[in-house]
């Protein structure tokens, strides 16, 4: 008897609100030479979480199933699913009990498809599960422009072992718009495709699309992203966040935040300012108010991190008395502070909501986005595509100015990062 052909499936998927808009990726790899052999996404309507991880497993047994036509006869294919949720891998492997009624018809597909000694399930930190986290976010994204992910977007193996590594750059070098214009110009292409519910396909390179050919969809939405100024706890590096004392500005950062303002001032191109709730963000954005004529909106979306117990505290001081939360801290984006905090992948769905919201209610425009560390970063690493480990390896300082254009196809444009060059 031949031996059962073996197959890694990665999957995941995601709610941007939780419940909110959701979608799901999966792919199917080859174990012994890494290949990519299949994709799936799908951006499915308003769905929590766990639901869009269920619906992912399904797609990426299914994909393997549509590559082996007998996959479903006994050792025929052995398969190694690995998820970042650990609710589906414990379910999935018959140690939790499934009791969520939105659950047990997806855990009953999924267990149907192949059969169960043919599966096997395991969990992996979610910065192994980039290729499947990613095609979700593409689907979710695809979602907000009212289209359905089409394989030909996928971008999802950039970045990893499995990938040739980025294309060439399709303009003139240091040109900021040209990586702009290049994702524009293959989203015109691929929106001459028909759109699918559900597409399966295997892996392939995105085509080379010129600089010049790219359609013009006017001028983006561009947030400029300046973090507040100085507080008494900033010099001493203190966790301060939405869940502490809410500081006001130092007399230090009292002068940042009027240095910003006659520089902003000078370029005139701010056309509104919105600013996070806390009190160092609305005094920083007051300075710049005062001194271009604007009203100051506030978003909520905007808040830092709730850093939970660690509010107030000094990284030692949390190593000293939390360790093994602050370990699992840098580890994952899901785990969260001490003493019920937000984890950073709860922030980043936050901070998403709030960037849609934005970039529709200002398309075309540049407004002035008063905010935090935390918030800045994460629309940073969104923009890039980063993993959320890059958060760690980003210098943001007090006051500083980072900028990022929206354009109206979903693709953004990093312009600017942690910009002092008004306070010396």
């Amino acid at each position: 008897m031949d031996r059962p052909r073996p197959f890694v499936v990665e999957a995941d998927g995601g709610s941007r609100g939780n419940p909110g808009p959701a979608g799901y990726g999966a792919v199917v790899i080859d174990p012994v030479t890494g290949e990519t052999l299949a994709e799936a996404a799908e951006y499915i309507g308003v769905a929590t979480n766990n639901v869009a991880e269920y619906r992912g497993l399904v797609a990426g047994l299914e994909a393997v199933k549509a590559l082996v036509p007998d996959a479903s006869a006994d050792g025929a294919v052995q398969v190694r699913v690995r998820m970042d949720s650990k609710l589906v891998v414990e379910q999935m492997s018959g140690r939790w009990k499934i009791k969520h009624p939105d659950m047990k018809p997806l855990a009953a597909r999924a267990a149907a498809i192949l059969p169960r000694s043919a599966v096997t399930y395991e969990w992996i930190p979610r910065e192994k599960n980039k290729h499947a986290d990613r095609l979700a976010n593409e689907a979710m994204d695809a979602g907000r422009r009212g289209e359905q992910w089409q394989p030909s977007a996928s971008t999802a193996a950039l970045g990893t072992s499995r990938a040739g590594g980025p294309p060439p750059p399709a303009g003139p070098p240091g040109d900021a718009a040209a990586g702009a214009a290049k994702a524009r110009a293959a989203l015109a292409s691929r929106k001459q495709a028909p759109a699918a519910p559900e597409a399966v396909t295997a892996a392939s390179a995105t085509p080379q699309v010129g600089w010049g050919a790219a359609p013009d969809l006017g001028a983006p939405a561009t947030f400029v992203l300046l973090r507040h100024g100085e507080t008494a706890l900033t010099p001493e590096k203190r966790f301060s966040g939405s869940g502490g004392s809410d500081p006001e500005l130092s007399a230090t950062g009292r002068d940042q935040a009027e240095r910003i303002a006659r520089s902003l001032a000078a370029r005139g191109t701010v056309e509104a300012i919105v600013s996070s709730p806390l009190r160092r963000c609305r005094e920083t954005a007051a300075a710049v108010a005062a001194r271009l004529g604007l009203e100051v909106g506030i978003e909520e979306g905007l808040r830092e991190t709730d850093f939970g117990a660690w509010e107030g505290l000094t990284f030692g001081e949390v190593r000293e008395r939390y360790g093994p939360d602050l370990d699992a801290w840098l580890a994952s984006a899901k785990a969260a502070p001490t003493g019920g905090g937000e984890s950073f992948a709860e922030v980043a769905r936050r901070v998403a909501a709030a960037r849609d919201r934005l970039t529709t209610r200002y398309a075309g425009r540049t407004v002035l986005l008063v905010t935090h560390v935390t918030p800045i970063k994460t629309l940073v690493r969104l923009a890039l595509g980063a993993p959320p480990e890059a958060m760690f390896r980003m210098e943001l300082s007090a006051a500083s100015v980072s900028a990022v254009a929206y354009y109206a196809d979903g693709n953004a444009s990093v312009r600017l990062v942690n910009d002092t060059s008004h306070l010396r």
